[in-house]
């Protein structure tokens, strides 16, 4: 008696096993044949959302990202199936756009296909003596002017070499010193509300402008950096906002130690 009843026990521990197992190959087969009949589906819309900048203006277009998207591809999106959409694709064309930091491309409620855009940031702007024009972001990568509107931001002028890749590598270059220069004024609050250009003579030297006055700032080689700004803004700080600034038509920081100044 013990013996069947060990031996029913054991049957019915195996058909609950059984039924767990069915139940699991039936809800497995729905989810395959509901992803296969998601990704035979029709894409329905494309929706682009661009990241504006910090001052809330944008580089890019939505119609432009669209047409990129179906210069690359060959077509638009709308109207193909969800199983012929690459999003690893189409986040890598996407981001080979000089304005365009990172790409996020997922598919939504209803078949859309969403595309939200990370712009690049510019810091600096390039106008030198080639009449090259182009921006630079904070990680040194180029982008051409935009269509839509003109960033507010520091302005190089002068001799500069073109621009290279890894330009920020070498070890001696005068578009890496005037980015390095850049980065140090913007870090600086007082810095980045007075200097709106830096010019690079033909002698690999800088000169800067504030953006009152029609002093020239001679900062000279990129060398002493950080000494040179700081005699600059105690110069500003403790002299000019006392005195009458106009006064003077250049402030020099090329010598050591200390700030000579031309009336």
């Amino acid at each position: 008696m013990l013996k069947r009843l060990q031996i029913n026990s054991e049957q019915q521990r195996m058909l609950r096993r059984l039924s767990w197992l069915a139940v699991f190959v039936v809800s497995a087969g729905v989810v395959i044949s509901a992803v296969e009949k998601k990704e035979d589906s029709l894409v329905s819309e494309v929706r682009i959302a661009i990241e504006p900048l910090e001052n809330g203006e944008s580089f890019l277009a939505d119609e432009e990202v669209r047409l990129a998207i179906e210069k690359s591809f060959g077509y638009k999106l709308e109207g193909r199936t969800l199983a012929s959409i690459d999003v690893e694709r189409l986040e890598r064309v996407l981001e080979e756009d000089p304005f365009i930091l990172n790409a996020d491309v997922y598919v939504g409620a209803n078949n859309r296909v969403k595309v939200r855009i990370q712009q690049r940031e510019p810091i600096l702007r390039v106008m030198d003596n080639n009449k090259l024009d182009y921006y630079l972001d904070r990680t040194g990568i180029k982008m051409p002017p935009s269509p839509h509107f003109t960033a507010k931001v520091l302005v190089v002028t002068g001799n500069l070499p073109p621009y290279e890749p890894g330009f920020l590598e070498r070890k001696r270059h005068a578009l890496k010193d005037a980015f390095r220069l850049t980065e140090m004024i913007l870090a600086d609050d007082f810095l980045r509300a007075m200097i709106e250009q830096i010019h690079v003579t033909n002698r690999g030297e800088f000169t800067m402008v504030p953006m009152v006055g029609n002093q020239k700032i001679i900062f000279g080689k990129f060398e002493r950096e950080d000494e040179k700004l700081k005699y600059l803004k105690t110069f500003y700080k403790d002299v000019l906002l006392r005195d009458n600034w106009r006064k003077y038509s250049e402030i020099n920081l090329q010598y050591k130690g200390q700030v000579v100044c031309k009336k």
